[in-house]
């Protein structure tokens, strides 16, 4: 698959895609890079600590997130996108359910639309992926960020999510957007308990039927403090379960781990790949 002016080749490497909350209110790094300046720095760090491509969204999609208008979080997004695309050489995957902020955003310089509603929130959002020829990413969510945690139930959790992502994915398809062009994410933490999170990560080599590239963003998020039973996202150990977490779904088939802590992650990939080709990198 081509991002941006990049390859990636998914049959032999996972990849590493940093995040960057353009947020006040994010769950982890909410209000860390609002400013245009720090964002930019932070990114260039990532890139340095070995991500291969960087994900920026400007709305919170958090448990009970409030949405915001378009105009906002065009007024977040925009500054900051402008600034890094001149200055970082790995592409830039924009994190929006808006096709009017995925439009501009591909014009400035966007290489890939991550949409965590998989092309539901948004009629034009496929044909604007579509006309515009870049990768997507297609995300599993219950509901929208400020219910979404509310009663959650499944029969079979993973099933149920293989049937979804399918069913989105020929969507898509029948829109305009090649099929490889799709890259698959379970939605780690979106619409699922605890119990949910972790049935997925332990039967991931599942989505193996859907035959395109699965992203993992499981990254500090709330169901690795309940393993360890603590409330705050800054404690080390959280960012420890996190580290865990990207080395088991890399393990089990997933080929794009989304994470903050970008060095740690990337180290702890090698180690992974080391034990998969079983010989000395």
């Amino acid at each position: 698959m081509r991002i941006g002016s990049q390859e990636f080749d998914f049959s032999h490497k996972v990849y590493l895609m940093g995040v960057l909350n353009l947020t006040p209110d994010s769950f982890s790094d909410g209000g860390l890079y609002f400013d245009p300046a720090v964002a930019l720095d932070r990114a260039l760090q990532m890139e340095e600590e070995g991500a291969q491509i960087l994900d920026i969204g400007a709305e919170s999609s958090r448990p009970g997130s409030k949405p915001i208008t378009e105009e906002e979080e065009e007024r977040r997004l925009f500054p900051v996108l402008k600034k890094m695309v001149s200055k970082i050489r790995i592409p830039i995957s924009i994190d929006t359910r808006r096709s009017r902020i995925a439009e501009i955003a591909i014009k400035e310089g966007g290489a890939l639309i991550n949409d965590i509603t998989a092309l539901r929130y948004d009629f034009r959002m496929g044909e604007v992926i579509a006309e515009a020829g870049v990768p997507c990413i297609l995300m599993h969510m219950r509901g929208e960020p400020e219910t979404m945690q509310q009663e959650v139930s499944y029969i079979n959790v993973v099933s149920e999510i293989v049937h979804f992502l399918r069913h989105q994915m020929e969507m898509a398809i029948r829109i305009g957007i090649p099929r490889n062009q799709i890259l698959l994410d379970p939605g780690i933490g979106f619409g699922k308990a605890p119990e949910h999170n972790l049935e997925i990560l332990k039967h991931l080599q599942e989505f193996r039927v859907l035959e395109n590239p699965l992203v993992i963003g499981a990254s500090r998020k709330s169901f690795i403090r309940r393993v360890f039973g603590i409330e705050n996202a800054q404690d080390p150990m959280v960012r420890h379960g996190s580290l865990a977490v990207a080395a088991i779904a890399a393990w089990n088939g997933a080929s794009m781990i989304r994470v903050h802590d970008v060095r740690e992650t990337a180290e702890v990939l090698k180690m992974v790949e080391a034990l998969c080709t079983t010989r000395i990198l």
